[in-house]
């Protein structure tokens, strides 16, 4: 598969002596479709068209309830306040011309993969949407579904579109990740020529853009589907639907969101860290020039790896985890409002959007908390980034701690328990110190100003094997603190919610599995500030090679160098961040899971015995599958790496001027062969991770029919769910921290400790680094997703498993 980017034919001359400018690059710019429709649009036009829309969205939202309404309005807000930060951001200057040029070819390079990396996965997903559609039509209705008179052909055509909207805005959310970074990295480059405060602020601000839209899409996105489902099957009037039901037909939505985030998340990863692991191996390792060198022919496939890795793939990681979140919260708070006999249970079932509407809210607070300074004098002045990013983060932990009370009293209080709400605002309270203690652990074992990177550093003076087994037994041990934490946080939560005193017709306590429902809800009530400092991160690391390829003095080089560093521990933070709330997420839609079984099957579903072989072979699949999915992905980067490191090679040895400043590397060489070998090789990872459940699942099925076992199907895929996600937990912590700790003992021994850049110890440092990349940046983040998509896949698939 070739990528039909434009930057193939770029002018490359010869250099000058240690030119200062970049070879012209650009092609043909690159906007959506849907973007360039409505730029051929009158303005006044689009705006009329625009205010029927809002017209129409909080028509339907206030004829399903004031709640949705009050969601519609704060989501609307944010993307006006994410408008003011993208038109703050790119009012800022980009600098000298050579920083424009570089940024140029990045934004170009990044938007031509982009393209053809969704345009593959948009023919798969309208691939995977027929064959949904094709088993709806022939599956057996639950008997809610026969009661409201919903068809096979209605539910199917439900289920299909939600998945192809959840499909869609996915792509958007991840279009938005880039979309600002490609743009914010030269102006934060050139603010770095002027102060270090300035150039934090612009980075924070860039990445806050991103988070809004990506969080209100998400909100937005569900809460204009429910309204929707609302009105048009006229839910809850007589002979029709249970307001209860409706949170279901929301599931192919979820899978939707889960499907695009796992191939843009493979893509993004495998391209990103083969163009990194390429450059590093030449260029600093073989040929011993700096990181970024314009000298290096893959110096801008890493840097458009950034871009379509950390800041694409993230967008669509967390837009898919609070979506799934979302969903399975408001299908639990159904489940109980409808055992419990609660009059009104629309409190139940929004609340979720509620409190991700507050997140819009809050997480702007400190998004503006973080301000620039007047003092110009540099980095001797400037105070530490993540100290600065911490005071915001505080600000935003205390804004939620006091919305997620309120929200509780007004939306989850009744009279059948008046005390519930309180319960529940101490499980949102447990989440919410969950999370902010895994920002801590996380940040505790990648960041170089604690022991555990400092002794990792220590171990490369001894040699590349030292540096290795220290930084494998230290990604080990990182997975006991957060097991521990996620273990308290779920029974701690089970438990208030135990207690909230909600019981059903039979006097037995329900209030449990949504006890740990709103713990996840607090765990990402923050959810956008969060996002916000895994966007600087790409920013920062491409502002610092923008500023090394286009020869800046060393000051400005010095104060994104700090900026980067402290993006590498924001992005592990976030995927810290990201995979506990993944474990709460999961263990929710497990919940669902076995519910919805049991409402096809007409029979209870409440427990999976694991002394039956077959189960426990499920289990065993399960945890199989997070290993060979790892090891594809992992080995899917060391090929396309290879690739890189061959090109790169080649082009020093055929041009011997390239290290005399006399010749330009073929940069867009390397971008194609990048570009077009992560495509290709995130198909079998992404395949294996879709077609396993369904596959364990009807062979299962079919053994059971033939040996009197009607649910071994169902209960083989639920044993292989519960062995894949705690597997996956695991492997992903283990595989982030490690990847994030042998990154930022390299970023330690750079400061100048242990011989400095250029040392013995450095290059032990970046083998290091070199082997940590594809777990931190592809494997790592791929599982975050998996582990979530095996759950929305198995909802979306049960009634196949029965």
């Amino acid at each position: 598969m070739v990528m039909d980017v434009d930057v193939e034919g770029g002018s490359l001359g010869p250099y000058q002596d240690r030119p200062r400018t970049f070879p012209n690059m650009r092609g043909k710019s690159y906007n959506p479709l849907v973007f360039r429709i409505l730029m051929r649009i009158n303005v006044r036009v689009l705006f009329v068209i625009l205010l029927i829309a809002l017209g129409v969205v909080f028509y339907i939202g206030a004829r399903t309830s004031p709640i949705i309404v009050f969601v519609f309005s704060i989501c609307i807000i944010s993307f006006l306040v994410s408008m003011h930060l993208a038109k703050w951001v790119l009012a800022k200057d980009e600098g000298p011309l050579e920083m424009g040029q570089i940024s140029d070819a990045i934004r170009d390079g990044a938007e031509g993969f982009f393209r053809t990396q969704y345009g593959t996965i948009s023919k798969m997903a309208f691939l995977l949407a027929s064959v949904i559609f094709c088993i709806y039509l022939f599956r057996r209705p639950t008997p809610q579904q026969e009661a409201s008179g919903l068809g096979r052909f209605t539910s199917a055509y439900i289920t299909v579109a939600a998945f192809l909207l959840g499909a869609l805005c996915s792509g958007a959310a991840g279009y938005v990740g880039m979309w600002v970074s490609v743009r914010a990295n030269v102006r934060v480059s050139s603010a770095a020529r002027r102060s270090a405060r300035e150039a934090l602020q612009i980075a924070v601000r860039a990445g806050g853009f991103s988070a809004l839209v990506v969080v209100g899409m998400a909100v937005l996105g569900i809460a204009i589907l429910y309204a929707t489902f609302y009105v048009w099957l006229g839910v809850d009037s007589p002979g029709s639907m249970k307001v209860t039901d409706l949170p279901l037909l929301l599931v192919g939505y979820g899978f939707g969101a889960s499907f695009v985030a796992l191939f843009a998340q493979l893509g993004g990863g495998i391209y990103t860290k083969a163009a990194d692991v390429g450059a590093d191996l030449v260029g600093k390792v073989e040929q011993g020039i700096p990181e970024d060198d314009p000298r290096n022919p893959a110096v801008i496939a890493d840097l458009v790896g950034d871009n379509v890795g950390d800041c694409a793939a993230r967008g669509a990681d967390l837009f898919e985890s609070i979506a799934a979140e979302i969903i399975s919260a408001m299908i639990l708070g159904g489940t109980m409002a409808q055992r419990c006999k609660i009059e009104d249970a629309s409190g139940f079932i929004l609340f979720p959007l509620v409190v991700h509407s507050f997140d819009l809210v809050i997480s702007s607070v400190g998004i503006f908390s973080i301000r620039g300074t007047r003092d110009s004098s540099g980095k001797a002045s400037f105070e530490d980034p993540m100290k600065i990013l911490q005071r915001g983060y505080s600000v935003t932990i205390v804004l939620a701690v006091l919305t997620f009370g309120a929200s509780t009293r007004w939306l989850l209080y009744t009279e059948q328990a008046p005390s519930a709400w309180f319960n529940f605002a101490l499980c949102g309270l447990v989440g919410i110190i969950t999370a902010y203690v895994f920002v801590f652990i996380t940040q505790y074992y990648t960041d170089y100003k604690h022991e555990p990177v400092r002794t990792l550093a220590l171990a490369s003076s001894t040699g590349h094997g030292t540096n290795i087994i220290a930084g494998v037994s230290l990604g080990l041990e990182s997975t006991a603190l957060p097991v521990l934490v996620i273990s308290v946080s779920i029974i701690s939560a089970y438990w208030l919610g135990q207690t909230s005193g909600l019981i059903d017709e039979n006097g037995i306590p329900t209030g449990g599995l949504f006890g740990t429902a709103v713990a996840t809800m607090g765990m990402l009530s923050t959810a956008a500030y969060v996002l916000t400092m895994d966007m600087f991160g790409p920013i920062a690391d491409n502002a610092g090679g923008i500023v090394e390829m286009s020869q800046q003095p060393e000051s400005v080089r010095e104060i994104t160098d700090v900026l980067d560093a402290v993006g590498n521990t924001t992005k592990a933070t976030t995927k810290g961040f990201a995979i506990g709330s993944a474990a709460l997420a999961s263990f929710l839609l497990f919940s669902a899971y076995m519910d919805e079984v049991a409402a096809f099957a007409h029979e209870p579903f409440k427990q999976v015995d694991i002394a039956i072989p077959e189960v426990f072979v499920g289990g065993l699949l399960g945890s199989m599958l997070i290993f060979l999915f790892s090891a594809w992905a992992c080995s899917a980067v060391g090929r396309t790496a290879q690739e890189v490191v061959k090109e790169v090679r080649r082009q020093f040895i055929e041009r011997p001027g390239i290290m005399e400043y006399k010749e330009k590397p073929d940069y867009a060489r390397c971008v194609a062969i990048v570009a077009s070998a992560s495509l290709r090789e995130m198909i079998k990872p992404g395949a294996l991770a879709i077609i396993s459940p369904i596959a364990v699942g009807i062979v299962f099925r079919i053994f059971g029919f033939y040996t009197g076992q009607p649910l071994l199907g169902a209960k083989v895929v639920a044993s292989m769910l519960m062995f894949a996600t705690v597997s996956g937990i695991l492997m992903a912590l283990f595989l982030n921290t490690a990847g994030g700790a042998w990154d930022n003992a390299k970023k330690y021994i750079e400061t100048g400790v242990l011989g400095g850049k250029g040392s013995d110890c450095h290059k032990a440092a970046i083998t290091g680094d070199t082997v940590g990349d594809p777990f931190k940046d592809t494997a790592g983040p791929s599982l975050h997703v998996l582990i979530k998509m095996l759950a929305t896949i198995t909802l979306v698939m049960a009634p196949v498993f029965l």
